[in-house]
């Protein structure tokens, strides 16, 4: 069972929900993306991300009309390749498409670029046989100093995004 925080950008606050892996995640229509797909191979007991990564997975779900096969969405900084201002480790980004062929990962990406859903989404020289988009923020690396160093994060969290 995951414990999993969700920061509701609509209200402001932070939500916990516990859900068993094979589960959706939190504000995901259709069980598109379950808690084991987003945590991927990560160890943690607590995964966290926002309200609007999941609804702007749901829109991309939408647009793309089709499976989107997941390698995973969080990971923290020591869980491999990814430092501590990664999108991965706010549970912001979502790295897929991984077992798809080259035309439908390829039309996974254009269609992630020209959806207006996503924030970022990785030029293909540099996810050649992936698809990476994530729905950053401009504070991500105080978000992400928070996240790291401070045990209060979450109630942090909340404060923080009162004041920007």
């Amino acid at each position: 069972m995951a414990k999993i925080k969700v920061y509701n950008n609509d209200t402001n606050r932070m939500e916990t929900y516990y859900r068993g892996e094979a589960e959706a995640m939190p504000y995901v229509t259709n069980r598109t993306l379950t808690v084991r797909e987003f945590r991927g191979s990560s160890n943690s007991p607590t995964l966290w991300t926002e309200k609007r990564a999941m609804t702007s997975w749901n829109s991309q779900r939408y647009i793309f009309g089709g499976p989107i096969p997941v390698g995973f969405a969080f990971k923290r900084p020591w869980e491999g390749g990814h430092g501590t201002f990664s999108q991965h480790y706010a549970g912001l980004a979502f790295d897929v498409g991984q077992t798809l062929n080259d035309a439908t990962r390829n039309r996974l990406y254009e269609n992630a670029r020209s959806s207006g859903v996503w924030s970022y989404v990785e030029p293909k020289v540099l996810t050649p046989t992936w698809v990476h988009f994530d729905k950053r923020r401009r504070q991500s690396c105080l978000l992400n100093w928070w996240i790291s160093t401070d045990s209060n994060w979450f109630e942090r969290l909340v404060c923080f995004n009162c004041t920007r």
